[in-house]
């Protein structure tokens, strides 16, 4: 009671507060929460699910099979890969529906975005290529040959160059950004799936879901350093998405047939744990505090969430038909 009698006392003496409060209600309500945006490759859909209360909070169509995501850079859009639309639909993270398409060539796995956020990069696994496209005037820049069956793409920080995973190929091609140019491959595990940069661009690591490994690189030279074993192919322990903890110590690689996710201490190049997910865990997401892990279970059709400092599963949130790919949004 004593609340309200403030708060009409303070709209008595500020009668144009009165005014404009259904507008600050409008903008607050547009306040972001942080959210999980799955891409449910068997539903043509994304699921919006919320990162506090795990509840799902959206449904939206987008297109047909939706694999991999990319946020832009001031978190209001997100970009989705359309393997069989031969393009990528743009989200608009509020309205929680697609704004636009743009077109990107032959059956687009991953995407990824330009550090200053004006090219679209994607691979083109059916023509073993990679496509450059400005986000703007949907203009393709450059389309470039890479690996057979490309999967992953991956820009440098500096927007430099992309790393390119070719499956079929057991290839890293390197591409440069800004041109097209091919600047030359390396050779990884076989079946490489994911690659991703460090935040300072000075290392990258690679999974290779055949060979059970993740390949360390030294982003300046384009050359493997290392490899760490996450498990033989005979015990069907197979690489797929990767992510980097914010220090760049640890990579946390989701294993596919494994059901689990592998802590790899970078340093040491060695797994330190192993935490147990739902079937088939394939993209895989950290959320920005380093404190969550998700992963998109595309059997189990359900997205795993994993505490990273006790190293266990917290909760398994039931999402649509093959989930792919997981993105945070939000702080």
């Amino acid at each position: 009671m004593l609340q309200h009698r403030f708060r009409a006392v303070v709209l008595a003496a500020l009668p144009g507060v009165f005014a404009t409060a259904p507008s600050l209600r409008a903008q607050a309500a547009r306040v972001p929460q942080p959210l999980l945006f799955v891409s449910n490759e068997g539903g043509n859909s994304l699921t919006v699910l919320s990162a506090r209360t795990n509840a799902v909070v959206a449904t939206i169509p987008v297109g047909e099979r939706p694999r991999g995501m990319a946020l832009a850079h001031d978190g209001r859009r997100v970009y989705v890969a359309l393997g069989r639309a031969d393009a990528v639909a743009v989200v608009d993270v509020a309205a929680r529906a697609v704004v636009d398409t743009i077109p990107v060539g032959r059956d687009p796995e991953q995407v990824a975005l330009s550090p200053d956020g004006r090219t679209l990069y994607v691979s083109n696994e059916e023509s073993s290529a990679t496509t450059a496209v400005d986000v703007a005037s949907k203009r393709t820049l450059f389309t470039a040959p890479v690996g057979e069956e490309p999967e992953g793409v991956a820009v440098a920080p500096d927007g430099t160059k992309l790393y390119v995973t070719g499956e079929t190929s057991s290839t890293v091609t390197v591409v440069d950004a800004k041109g097209g140019t091919v600047r030359g491959a390396f050779a990884v595990g076989a079946r490489p799936r994911w690659a991703v940069f460090s935040r300072d661009g000075r290392r990258a690591c690679v999974t290779a879901e055949n060979g059970g490994t993740l390949s360390l690189v030294d982003a300046r030279r384009d050359s493997v350093i290392a490899t760490v074993a996450i498990g033989a192919p005979a015990d069907s322990v197979k690489p797929v998405g990767v992510v980097l903890s914010r220090d760049g110590r640890t990579a946390y690689v989701a294993t596919g047939r494994g059901r689990h996710v592998a802590f790899v201490d970078l340093e040491a190049r060695r797994v330190t744990a192993r935490v147990p997910v739902g079937e088939r865990p394939w993209g895989i997401a950290l959320s920005p505090d380093g404190r969550r892990l998700y992963t998109a279970d595309g059997r189990s059709g359900a997205v795993s969430v994993i505490d990273v400092r006790r190293r266990r599963l917290i909760a398994s949130l039931k999402v649509g038909e093959r989930p792919y790919g997981v993105l945070y949004v939000g702080q």
